[in-house]
């Protein structure tokens, strides 16, 4: 059947959104509260790529990883991967409850399951329905890379959007790619049992952090048993009985290594080859769709959010992204996107936390600045709990203004967004020395590194 042969009976609509991710759910709950008629258009389940592959199956797994991983220290544990798969698995039909189909039409949405096509600036073909609206998001978000290496069409290879429905977990893996995927998963596998390859182009993992951090975190996992190939180029890539053979080329020469499956942790491209974006004069590249400040394309009543644009690709960033989008649309006056209160984490054991510049950026791009250090070994609190692996990073300008920040140690996450806060509303980090802390505490580090600015800034 031909577009030409759907019914031209059109729904007409305020927005529709298309794609059911955590861009598309925020805009889609956003409008809702102006008190608009929206459509949701989703090919799969709602919830996107976090709820489903990403952010909930991999945090459920590291954190039954941990736990495995401090019970070792009692004694031996004997590890059942179905178990644990089956858990994760669990788990995300449990975090998909709050936003299931019939949750969102209980909130007034028009819910439709199918591929969104466009047929004009103003109108998306789903299956049979014509959707009209004065406005239209694209929230598709993004896919796996894969790499065009030789043989990659003769094995069966994993990434995150498969390899939770695995039953149980391989005896050995490689994982190619140190990003925040490679290093999360490499590292929890290891503790489930797994033999993990960590393969990278880069001389070090999470190549785009702090190196100073990256080296600390890459031997933490060395300890735990993970093998770290470095400076490593995939060229080729076979599989037979024995599982997968992986030809890797280096300045030293070629090299295969082995293992009984493969994933592939090599970022993410955005979702745009359906939606015939070209036949209306969207522009966009190989990254993604072109947008300005405020998330609108070149053509006016079109907005895209989320992995399709970048070039952060987080759930928070999407969510913030379409929230701000509705706001602007249906609200009172503008706001463009804010890039400067990104912050984003890569959930290791010990965590990776992280918001602006890295020390080589921000001496770059600013002549006088000005670093903040604290190691765990020096916090109580980490000393008591046997968790003094880690260090945090701040750099500041000649004012004490954050440029940017890393952290690297337990509860890394939540402890960054202090310093966020700080940086995203030019309060100066000596400032936050008037703040009482509870002792021992963790967010006590970010005392003393606010004592730190605070004497540098005095003398």
């Amino acid at each position: 059947m031909s577009i030409s042969d759907y019914s031209t009976s059109k729904l007409l609509y305020d927005l529709v959104v298309i794609g059911a991710g955590a861009g598309g759910l925020n805009a889609a709950l956003t409008a809702m509260e102006y008190g608009k008629k929206v459509a949701l258009v989703e090919r799969n389940q709602p919830g996107g790529e976090c709820t489903w592959s990403g952010c909930i199956p991999s945090k459920a797994m590291i954190q039954m990883a941990k736990e495995i991983k401090i019970s070792k220290k009692y004694g031996s544990i004997e590890i059942n991967s179905a178990d644990v798969l089956s858990k994760v698995r669990a788990l995300i039909q449990k975090a998909h409850q709050a936003e299931a189909v019939p949750v969102l039409e209980a909130a007034g949405i028009e819910y439709f399951y199918g591929e969104a096509v466009f047929l004009d600036k103003d109108t998306v073909q789903v299956g049979t329905n014509t959707l009209q609206a004065e406005n239209i998001m694209i929230a598709t978000g993004s896919s796996p890379v894969v790499p065009d290496i030789f043989g990659i069409n003769t094995v069966n290879y994993l990434t995150n959007e498969n390899i939770f429905l695995l039953p149980n977990l391989p005896s050995s893996i490689i994982v190619l790619g140190a990003g925040a995927i490679g290093v999360e998963l490499s590292q929890a596998m290891q503790a489930l049992g797994v033999e993990v390859k960590l393969v990278e182009m880069a001389p070090h993992i999470l190549y785009r952090e702090e190196v100073e951090l990256s080296k600390l975190l890459q031997e933490v996992l060395e300890k735990d048993g993970v093998d770290i190939l470095l400076n490593q180029r995939a060229i080729a890539v076979s599989e037979d009985a024995t599982g997968i053979q992986l030809t890797l080329s280096s300045p030293e020469g070629e090299a295969i290594v082995c293992a009984e499956k493969i994933l592939f942790a090599l970022g993410r491209q955005p979702n745009l080859t359906t939606l015939n974006i070209a036949d209306i004069g969207i522009k966009a590249t190989s990254q993604g769709i072109t947008v300005n400040d405020y998330c609108q394309t070149n053509v006016s009543n079109i907005y895209a959010t989320g992995d399709v644009v970048g070039p952060y690709l987080f759930s928070h960033m999407a969510g913030y992204q379409a929230r701000n989008v509705i706001h602007n649309l249906y609200g009172v006056g503008t706001q463009p996107i804010d890039l400067s209160g990104v912050a984003w984490c890569t959930f290791s054991d010990p965590e990776f936390a992280r918001c602006g510049l890295t020390e080589v950026e921000a001496s770059t791009e600013h002549n006088d600045i000005k670093t903040f250090t604290f190691d765990y070994e020096d916090l109580d609190r980490a000393v008591v709990d046997q968790k003094t692996i880690g260090k945090a990073k701040v750099i500041c300008d000649n004012k004490g203004l954050i440029l940017g920040a890393s952290i690297l140690g337990e509860r890394a996450c939540e402890l960054l967004g202090e310093l966020q806060l700080l940086k995203q509303n030019q309060i100066p980090l000596q400032k936050l020395q008037e703040s009482i802390h509870p002792y021992p505490g963790y967010s006590e580090l970010l005392f003393y590194l606010s004592m730190d600015a605070k004497a540098c800034f005095i003398a």
